[in-house]
């Protein structure tokens, strides 16, 4: 799952990065409110977390700016205030869910969760391709009836590939996705994790769902559903 954090606090923007990161979502780091707004109409997000005092363009206005333009990725706010007009102003300019500032990382990661259950209403419960299921909201994968252990990076591939089942997806489509906007690491992770993913969900199996397409990228094969 692919997170953009609007927020100008930068130490707090680098302590969101590093838990939600460990928790398994790639990151992207906006500080202004202008920057925020050109990531999130460039880019495609699972969820964006939106401070409301932000320089250049406050968080109220930037969430109706998204909405206004038929960007309906979920929107959590943070706010430092303590009031209500605050809470129904988030809500009244299109904000999914807020959380007061301050706030503990277990309860922001679930609340994270929680808008990516409800999500978008045509994304479904769970994900197949064939005898695969992955299920985003609790990271869970099945081969049939197999349960497969995979790590958070192994499961953030994986969800990636079978979101695009049957297309081919380049590694710097997946490196976008999973891991975040500024990676300057070695593309050739990408080929790293597939290997381990094949390892886990295909060769105890005996099958080879996850095909390698030469110049172009993988490509996960099987009847989508």
């Amino acid at each position: 799952m692919r997170l953009l954090v609007v927020e100008d606090e930068k130490k707090l923007a680098a302590s969101l990065k590093r838990g939600l990161e460990a928790d398994g979502f790639a990151v992207d780091i906006a500080l202004d409110g202008t920057d925020g707004k050109w990531m999130a109409t460039e880019n495609d997000y699972d969820a964006i977390v939106l401070d409301i005092m932000l320089p250049g363009i406050n968080g109220f206005k930037l969430c109706g700016e998204l909405r206004d333009a038929g960007n309906w990725t979920p929107i959590l706010m943070l706010t430092a205030k303590d009031g209500e007009l605050d809470e129904a102003e988030a809500l009244d300019t299109g904000a999914d869910d807020f959380l007061r500032k301050p706030f503990s990382h277990l309860v922001l990661v679930a609340r994270i969760r929680a808008l990516l259950r409800r999500g978008k209403p045509e994304r479904p419960v769970e994900l197949r391709a064939g005898g695969l299921r992955v299920d985003p909201s609790e990271r869970r994968v099945w081969r049939d009836d197999d349960e497969i252990e995979l790590t958070a990076r192994e499961f953030a591939v994986l969800e990636y590939l079978v979101s695009n089942v049957g297309n081919v997806v380049s590694k710097t489509e997946i490196l976008g996705h999973v891991w975040d906007y500024e990676f300057e690491g070695d593309p050739n992770i990408v080929e790293v994790y597939v290997r381990h993913l094949r390892k886990k969900i295909d060769i105890p199996f005996d099958e080879e769902s996850i095909q390698t397409v030469r110049g172009a990228g993988y490509r996960l094969v099987g009847a989508a559903s």
